[in-house]
C-alpha cells in the first residue's frame, strides 16, 4: 500500500515546505552501530596483527624479536630456504599431492553418494542414508580406526591420510541437498530421451552443481592441506611427513633446516608458517561467493 503524501498550504492555498523537523532523517550513529563498529575493528586486529608479525618477520634477516611494523633488514631468504632445501620441499610436495588426489577423490564420493541418495525408487535408499546419518552422531574412536588402518595396510601409507577424510558425511548431506533443488522434471526429460542414470549425472546434475562443488571442494582442500592429525597417527616415516608436521617439528626445535643466505632461525620458521597459510589466503576470495551460495542453497526447503 502506498503512502499518502502530506501536503501543507496556507489559508490562502499556497503549498509550503513541510516543517523542519519532518525533514530530519534518523541519525546513523545509534549506541548499536557503534559498539558493533568497534567489536568488528577489534576482531579485524586480533586476526590481523599476528598475521602482519610473523609476515614481517619472515622478511626480516635479523635475530631480533619483537613487534615491528617493517623489517629491520629486508631479505627472501627465508623464503628461499623453503623452496630450495630438500628437507623442506619434499613436505611441502606431500601436502600439494596429499591436497589435490583427496579433494578430487572427496568430491568423486560425495557427488556420487549424493546422487544415489537422491533416487527416491532404489531400494534400501532410507537405509543407506541412515546408516551414513549415524555416523555423524556416533564413531569407533581412535583406537578402532588405528586397528583398521593397520589391518587394512594404510599406516606409514601416503594413501591413509588421503582416504580416512575423502568420506565426509557433511559435505555429502550438503551435496544431496543441493542435487534436490534441481527440477525433476530435467531428470524426466533426459530419461524419456534415453539418457543412462550416469549419464544425467555427468550432464545434468555436475553441470548445475558448480557452487556447490566449489564451496565443498575448497572445505575438502582446506582440511586436506591442514591435515596434521592423521599424519601424526598413521605417519611414523619422517619422509613421509606434510609440510604440517614438519612445521610442527620446526617450532618444537627438533628438526631445523639448513639455512640459506642471510636467513636466521626465526626467518625460516616465520616463513614457513607464511607457506602454510598463503595458498588459500589467495584462493578464498575468488570462491567466496560461490562458497556462500552453495552453502545456503538446499539449506531451506519451499
Amino acid at each position: 500500500m502506498a503512502t499518502k503524501e502530506i501536503r501543507y498550504t496556507t489559508p490562502a492555498g499556497v503549498e509550503v515546505p513541510p516543517p523542519p523537523h519532518l525533514n530530519k532523517q534518523k541519525s546513523q550513529y545509534t549506541p548499536f552501530n557503534f559498539v558493533n563498529g568497534f567489536i568488528f575493528i577489534l576482531v579485524c586486529l586480533i586476526v590481523i596483527v599476528p598475521i602482519w608479525k610473523v609476515l614481517i618477520d619472515s622478511l626480516d634477516l635479523t635475530t631480533g624479536y619483537g613487534m615491528k611494523l617493517f623489517p629491520t633488514k629486508f631479505g627472501l631468504d627465508g623464503y628461499v630456504s623453503v623452496f630450495t632445501n630438500q628437507s623442506l620441499l619434499r613436505p611441502l610436495w606431500v601436502s600439494v599431492y596429499t591436497t589435490v588426489a583427496g579433494t578430487f577423490l572427496g568430491l568423486l564420493l560425495s557427488t556420487m553418494g549424493a546422487y544415489v541418495l537422491i533416487q527416491w525408487d532404489m531400494p534400501g535408499r532410507t537405509l543407506f542414508a541412515n546408516i551414513l546419518l549415524f555416523t555423524m552422531i556416533f564413531s569407533g574412536g581412535m583406537i578402532p580406526s588405528y586397528l583398521v588402518m593397520r589391518g587394512l595396510g594404510l599406516t606409514n601409507n601416503p594413501l591413509g591420510p588421503i582416504l580416512l577424510p575423502a568420506i565426509n558425511v557433511y559435505n555429502l548431506v550438503l551435496m544431496r541437498n543441493f542435487f534436490e533443488g534441481i527440477p525433476a522434471s530435467l531428470f524426466e526429460s533426459a530419461d524419456l530421451d534415453g539418457c543412462t542414470p550416469m549419464g544425467m549425472f555427468w550432464r545434468i546434475a555436475l553441470p548445475l552443481s558448480k557452487a556447490a562443488l566449489a564451496s565443498i571442494g575448497l572445505m575438502f582442500a582446506v582440511a586436506y592441506w591442514n591435515d596434521y592429525t592423521n599424519f601424526k597417527l598413521y605417519i611414523t616415516d619422517r619422509n613421509l611427513y606434510n609440510f604440517q608436521m614438519k612445521l610442527r617439528d620446526m617450532m618444537q626445535s627438533s628438526d631445523l633446516p639448513e639455512s640459506v643466505g642471510g636467513a636466521t632461525e626465526n626467518t625460516i620458521k616465520n616463513a614457513c608458517v607464511i607457506t602454510a597459510i598463503l595458498p588459500f589466503m589467495i584462493l578464498y576470495p575468488f570462491l567466496q561467493k560461490y562458497f556462500v551460495k552453495g552453502i545456503n542453497i538446499g539449506a531451506v526447503k519451499e
